[in-house]
């Protein structure tokens, strides 16, 4: 599953996408949409207009993974922008993303690098 994978980067379409698009179509969007390979080991994400789902199309091996998430309450915090274009987040980021928070956290710890002990 996706945990044996870690991924490369995390990649959020902003504004709005039609979730009614396939894993096909998705790829398509970040091929020609982001400029970007969807058979990197790269998460794409993607969200609605109500902001209230999600879908998180990812390659792994031989195969996509297409992860959808549909809040019963509550919305995304969704970054606005251009239509379709990428903007790069932190794995951490996306985290919070899922957890309804915003992509800035003024109150979180900074993050850290792991310190090499000589």
């Amino acid at each position: 599953m996706m945990n044996e994978t870690i991924p490369a980067g995390v990649y959020l379409a902003c504004g709005s996408t039609d979730l009614r698009k396939s894993i096909d179509g998705l790829a398509v969007l970040v091929k020609e949409g982001f400029e970007l390979d969807p058979f990197s080991s790269c998460l794409f994400v993607f969200c609605n207009r109500k902001r209230d789902k999600l879908k998180i199309l990812f390659w792994e091996h031989n195969g996509f993974w297409l992860y959808y998430r549909r809040l019963e309450r509550g919305k995304f915090h969704w970054p606005k922008g251009p239509a379709g274009s990428p903007v790069k987040v932190s794995r951490r980021q996306l985290r919070w993303l899922l957890d309804g928070l915003p992509l800035q956290q003024r109150q979180a710890h900074p993050e850290e690098k792991a310190r090499t002990v000589l």
